[in-house]
């Protein structure tokens, strides 16, 4: 599978847009705010602060948070200058994502964005400069030493690739009847799958050691796990062990290939809060850490507000959380699944997939964990 090319988000406004489904993407991104906010006050408050300050939201997506984000960012510094005397920088930004992404959508938000700042703002706030940067977040991205500020949310979970390693000497899939790591997943894809991670976080952290000024602030939100080192799975369900079910029931019923399930596997791995920890030390002095922290959100964390924004004159028992979350995460797979196994199949799969989470979600806690860190470049 060439992830650079098959993975992005759903794009546009629709009912299955992003822009329209990534509620739980902004609870994450407002839970990590206190993190967020120490560090950029941090870099604010620094005897080397610039005049005009380089951030890059590396994996930004589209929709309503991208900007919200970077709002954030250069709200807080602008308050933390005025309330020191500071002259306030200006900003020159940079929005990253694969090349698949709607970055034409977030271009045409752009004059509103600006509007805003200038009416908000006034005149005493010095101008700001956004730019799309599409790639991969693997690899570089930006000059040596040029950025001052690095922000990641809801992408570092995402794999460069599906990993090697996933097929027996026999030529026969490993991980047969599963999408992910499941319950019933060999000790060899679990490894796959943590060496992989080893191998893209190690190079996104020196990629950004070599990009970023020395003292440069970043904050990293991603997917974890509270999976133990030496074991395959969660003891509850995953959310993807779960889409993995609703495929073979597909299967059984003749709708989709075994074949083309036993070779699908999603460029996706969760990693544990010490598989983190040990890459950024092993990975050396670049980076020193200032908070290394982790929080739960529900699976269908701000329904509330989904409904209210998206499905008016529904009720809640009328659409259900199966659907809600369903939705929450077919617009960020739905890309990888159309390439794999055809787009006729997508609305029985994801009828199927609601069902499956409204049965887990009556007996169990859906909840995803948050990993949180925040760190500077060493000088």
């Amino acid at each position: 599978m060439e992830v650079n090319q098959n993975l992005c988000m759903n794009g546009g406004d629709g009912e299955t847009s992003y822009a329209k489904n990534s509620l739980i993407q902004k609870e994450v991104i407002l839970k990590a705010k206190p993190i967020l906010e120490e560090s950029v006050v941090r870099l604010s408050l620094s005897s080397s602060f610039p005049k005009c300050v380089k951030l890059a939201d590396l994996g930004c997506s589209s929709g309503p948070n991208t900007l919200s984000l970077v709002w954030e960012i250069m709200d807080i510094i602008h308050a933390t200058c005025q309330r020191v005397s500071h002259k306030a920088p200006m900003f020159q930004v940079f929005l990253n994502d694969l090349p698949g992404n709607d970055f034409n959508s977030i271009f045409r938000s752009l004059p509103s964005f600006y509007e805003k700042l200038k009416k908000e703002k006034g005149s005493e706030f010095e101008p700001c400069f956004i730019a799309g940067m599409p790639g991969t977040f693997y690899g570089r991205l930006f000059p040596d030493c040029f950025l001052h500020f690095v922000y990641s949310s809801n992408s570092l979970h995402w794999r460069s690739q599906v990993p090697e390693g996933l097929v027996g000497e026999s030529g026969v899939p490993l991980n047969k009847g599963n999408i992910h790591i499941a319950k019933t997943s060999p000790h060899n894809v679990l490894k796959a799958y943590s060496d992989l991670f080893e191998k893209d976080f190690t190079l996104f952290l020196r990629s950004r050691s070599q990009e970023m000024v020395a003292g440069g602030h970043m904050v990293l939100v991603m997917v974890g796990s509270t999976r133990k080192a030496d074991s395959s799975s969660n003891q509850s369900c995953s959310i993807w062990e779960l889409l993995g079910i609703a495929l073979n029931d597909m299967v059984l019923e003749g709708k989709v290939e075994e074949a083309k399930l036993d070779w699908f596997n999603l460029p996706y791995y969760a990693p544990t809060v010490e598989e983190t920890k040990a890459v950024i030390q092993t990975e050396g002095t670049s980076f020193n850490i200032h908070r290394f922290e982790t929080f739960e959100v529900d699976w269908d964390c701000n329904m509330d507000e989904y409904m209210m924004s998206n499905m008016k004159g529904y009720s809640f028992e009328k659409v259900g959380r199966g659907k809600y979350v369903a939705m929450t995460m077919r617009v960020v797979a739905e890309s990888l699944l159309v390439g794999h196994f055809g787009e006729e199949i997508m609305d029985d799969l994801f009828e199927r997939f609601s069902s499956k989470i409204e049965e887990y979600l009556e007996v169990e806690e859906g909840k995803h964990t948050i990993i949180t860190i925040s760190m500077t470049k060493n000088v």
